[in-house]
């Protein structure tokens, strides 16, 4: 396998960072990974715990990321959240890929004037959505059941020991700190709804009622357009989670409802259950993971310079597989 360098993970120490890189060491043995964070001993803890990877200290203030001159890189991963774009500029002034993680829809427009002003720079994934994108394919692969959608719903239900290291904390607290309003596409038109409207409540698979609100997220968006939905939302909420009430520690649980016609116009509707007993961080590593094996041509063809979205370049049938292969299950609602 020929690579021009290392994948570099911005933020390789943390939670989504260092379980990204042990799916990629899994998955493609031979394939390069430097581990940067701000603090060298932890990143050189995930390198020799991974083998054949290799560890650094970056700084993203800097043009440069406080990186040595010369290495050479294959790929950026910011599993932090970017705020400088300092990780995008490196990508782009290296002509290699870049995955973005944590802008958010509130974060975005930066983002994409960003990789507009130099289209032809490098090829640039958003996956600011859910789990890295992981629920958007898998709404999509059971919307391929239908000849028409007319609804999407997703309730999703955090455990409150699960939001993450100290990176995810702080996006949940930024995102919080933004709006507190929902934002959804009602009759084919996208719009934000007021807080009180927002609000919803959500119900788990073993019949507790949690209460959650709808949100801003990318999701809603590829959803919509990708389907062709005119009804789209997605609902989040924080609480204990079905795993900590049977005492086996923080699940996460993804409640999807389809709702449209088949081939013969008859109605057609899916409720399904998306669960994970180790909660999100098996879903967003694997999000992330796919999204650069994708984008280094490890899985299909190596992708062009560019402005992608999860659904714009992997196949939600595949998504589904692979999470099934990391111990998701899919239960009917």
């Amino acid at each position: 396998m020929e690579q021009r360098g290392s994948v570099l993970l911005l933020g390789g120490s943390g939670q989504a960072g260092s379980d990204t890189a042990a799916l990629l060491r899994r998955w493609h043995p031979e394939l390069p990974l430097t581990i940067a964070g701000r603090n060298l001993a932890r990143a050189r803890k995930v390198a020799d715990e991974l083998g054949g990877a290799t560890a650094v200290t970056v700084d993203l203030t800097r043009d440069d990321l406080g990186l040595p001159a010369g290495r050479r890189h294959a790929a950026v991963v910011a599993t932090l959240w970017d705020s400088r774009l300092n990780g995008l500029r490196f990508a782009q002034d290296h002509g290699v890929p870049y995955v973005s993680l944590s802008s958010g829809m509130i974060d975005i427009a930066p983002e994409i004037t960003a990789a507009a002003q130099r289209p032809a720079a490098a090829p640039v994934l958003m996956a600011s959505h859910w789990a890295a994108g992981v629920v958007t394919l898998t709404a999509l692969a059971w919307a391929g059941e239908f000849a028409r959608v007319d609804t999407i719903r997703i309730g999703a239900i955090l455990d409150e020991h699960d939001a993450g290291g100290p990176a995810g904390l702080a996006d949940l607290a930024r995102w919080a700190e933004v709006t507190s309003t929902g934002y959804a596409r009602r009759d084919g038109v996208f719009a934000w709804t007021g807080a009180a409207e927002a609000r919803v409540e959500l119900h788990s698979l073993d019949g507790t009622t949690v209460d959650g609100q709808t949100i801003p997220i990318l999701d809603v968006t590829s959803l919509a357009l990708a389907t062709g939905a005119p009804n789209v939302e997605f609902a989040f909420a924080v609480g204990e989670s079905a795993g900590s009430r049977r005492g086996d520690g923080p699940s996460v649980e993804v409640r999807i409802d389809l709702e449209g016609a088949d081939s013969a116009g008859a109605p057609l509707s899916v409720n399904r259950y998306l669960v994970h007993p180790d909660g999100q961080r098996p879903l967003t590593s694997l999000g992330l993971a796919m999204g650069i094996e994708r984008l280094l041509g490890l899985h299909g063809e190596a992708v062009p310079p560019g402005f992608y979205t999860p659904e714009a370049l992997l196949e939600p049938v595949h998504a589904v597989e692979r999470l099934a292969e990391a111990g998701t299950l899919f239960v009917d609602a």
